[in-house]
């Protein structure tokens, strides 16, 4: 009896281990080699020789790698479709500047206009401040007083004209910049009034109103000078 026993001890054992054993070959048939996914690279610096594994060949390492895309590309090329293409300003001849319906005389403006004719834009926005606070006339014709100023017999102080034009060459300064010319070279060449509509008040008279031209382009400074002197 204890002989028998010995026995089916040892048999169970056995069958123990022969299951073990199919466990463990059917683990390591599931499990990929990783060191056999690992490219070997050669001494002399070369490209990386494909591994054969399972008699099937994968690709070399520089290969996959080349294929992918970089990101850093993708958000250059991004950025440069974003970018608008610059547009170069034209330089113009001249800048213009136009009151439609200005709230003065025009009697006041045409003076106005052919005392700023030839200036810079700056000095004749100074004239204009000068006139407001009495300090400089403007030539009047016709029976007017005598001004105690310099080269000036007859003039007037026209307040309400000069504050409109101060709007006026303002806005012609602007467009000079906006037009791409040299404001120190710039000079106002033409400056005309005329009327303009004018409604209608009480008692059968109308508003004073003026339609005012002011244009100013670059001048050459050096050659006015050389054609004076001859």
């Amino acid at each position: 009896m204890v002989e028998e026993n010995i026995k089916n001890t040892l048999v169970d054992k056995e069958k123990q281990e022969v299951k073990l054993e199919n466990k463990n070959e059917k683990k390591q048939e599931t499990k990929p080699d990783v060191k056999a996914f690992k490219p070997i690279v050669a001494a002399d610096n070369k490209e990386p020789k494909a591994v054969a594994i399972d008699n099937k060949q994968t690709a070399p390492v520089s290969s996959t790698l080349a294929t992918i895309p970089s990101t850093a590309d993708n958000k250059d090329k991004k950025i440069d479709a974003k970018k608008p293409a610059k547009i170069e300003k034209q330089k113009k001849e001249e800048a213009i500047a136009i009151s439609t319906n200005m709230p003065a005389s025009k009697k006041h403006c045409m003076y106005i206009c052919t005392h700023i004719k030839n200036r810079s834009i700056d000095s004749a926005i100074k004239e204009m401040h000068d006139i407001i606070a009495f300090k400089k006339p403007i030539k009047f014709k016709g029976e007017i007083p005598h001004r105690s100023y310099p080269g000036i017999m007859s003039g007037r102080y026209p307040i309400n004209a000069s504050k409109q034009f101060i709007y006026l060459l303002k806005a012609l300064k602007g467009n000079v910049i906006a037009n791409g010319l040299d404001l120190d070279r710039t000079r106002i060449y033409s400056a005309s009034a005329t009327w303009a509509s004018r409604p209608a008040r009480r008692g059968g008279t109308r508003f004073k109103r003026a339609y005012v031209v002011l244009k100013a382009k670059e001048i050459d400074i050096k050659e006015k000078t050389k054609e004076k002197k001859k």
